[in-house]
């Protein structure tokens, strides 16, 4: 038996349980956690705003230790540090056809399948087909990524969805070049991320936007050079802050129709809006059709960074061997599995970092 965090219904308060989990079948890897990153994502599954089946244990973003393999496992072996990928590429589809395996069109499919049972029997799915929040999860073979050397473990579990999606945001989706304005709106573990990745990449200014003022500092440490709070006058704030114009790339971390809205309006003549959220299918954005033929801005999406992953994760394992990237920064609470549903208020009310489930 294993101790998990369960959601058993939508909206209801998460049950810390005991949960059967099987042997893991033929190409099949059981992990045994070494921590799980607490995301927005699993904020919005838990209340609806994502979509689910249940009963589900959450958690998508972990890394851990391999602690058996089924037939024909070939990539990995017991003892091995990995890295789990929420989003796994089938490898023939249309997208991955295409070289675009973020757009994966089977890469939800383990999310739909149950993988373990309570003691009544009762099947359990795994949530984005990860299941994290558990002392041990069972996973097909390519959701799983082998941790580069140099690495430490705990703090990897972040390479699998924040600091993925939001290094390629920045230079997978927008590209920013060396000496590019960059906005950032939304300084959670995302958007703190991102603005790691603006500062590799060269950028500046670096002007982060949140609405809590506690968020200055954590802003400074991860690469701002400019900090503002978010309000009416932020997009005025912004250009007067890059020479008139706006930023010549921004982005969107909140996953908000009024942020995407605010982000593009503080976005430059011809620059770039990307939006890195998750928002709600009923929550509009709307533009008139005279400004986006006059600013020329372009206004685009990003899919979990638009990323490889197997090409990507060793690109941010150098990055943090050479102290360009900061991961343990980006922790701003160690929690256990029972603190999870205080990180949800905390997350809720735009406090922190990334929370990060210790095992």
């Amino acid at each position: 038996m294993v101790r998990a965090a369960l959601l058993h219904t939508v909206g209801a308060p998460l049950e810390l349980t005991e949960i059967d989990l099987p042997e893991p079948g033929p190409g099949q890897v059981r992990v045994k956690l070494a921590a799980a990153g607490v995301c927005h994502s699993d904020l919005s599954l838990a209340t609806g705003l994502l979509r689910a089946p249940v009963p589900v244990v959450l958690g998508h973003e972990g890394a851990g230790t391999v602690a058996a393999v089924g037939e024909g496992v070939s990539s990995v072996r017991p003892g091995d540090p990995v890295v789990l990928n929420w989003a796994p590429a089938c490898g023939g589809c249309h997208f991955c056809g295409l070289d675009e395996p973020w757009l994966c069109e089977h890469a939800g499919a383990g999310a739909e399948r149950t993988y373990a049972a309570l003691a009544d029997g009762t099947a359990l799915y795994p949530g984005l087909g990860v299941a994290a929040f558990a002392q041990e999860t069972v996973v097909a073979e390519r959701a799983l990524l082998p941790l580069p050397a140099g690495v430490p473990l705990t703090s990897a579990a972040l390479l699998g969805c924040a600091v993925l999606t939001g290094y390629g945001a920045v230079h997978n989706a927008a590209r920013v070049r060396a000496g590019e304005s960059v906005l950032v709106y939304g300084l959670g573990g995302v958007g703190l991320a991102v603005l790691q990745a603006a500062r590799i990449a060269g950028a500046g200014p670096i002007i982060a936007v949140d609405v809590s003022p506690q968020k200055e500092e954590l802003a400074l440490l991860h690469g701002a050079t400019d900090f503002l709070l978010a309000d009416e006058g932020t997009a005025r704030a912004v250009r007067k802050l890059t020479g008139g114009y706006g930023a010549d790339q921004a982005f969107e971390c909140v996953g908000r129709g009024s942020t995407v809205r605010a982000a593009w309006s503080a976005t430059r003549r011809g620059g770039r809006t990307t939006v890195v959220g998750i928002g709600g299918k009923e929550d509009l954005v709307s533009f008139s059709a005279l400004e986006i033929f006059y600013f020329a801005r372009t206004l685009g999406a990003c899919v979990y960074g638009n990323s490889d992953p197997a090409r990507d994760i060793p690109v941010l394992a150098e990055h943090v061997r050479a102290g360009r990237l900061d991961l343990e920064a980006l922790i701003t609470d160690r929690i256990t599995l029972e603190e999870i549903p205080a990180a949800f208020e905390r997350m809720a009310a735009g406090q922190g970092g990334r929370s990060l489930v210790v095992f």
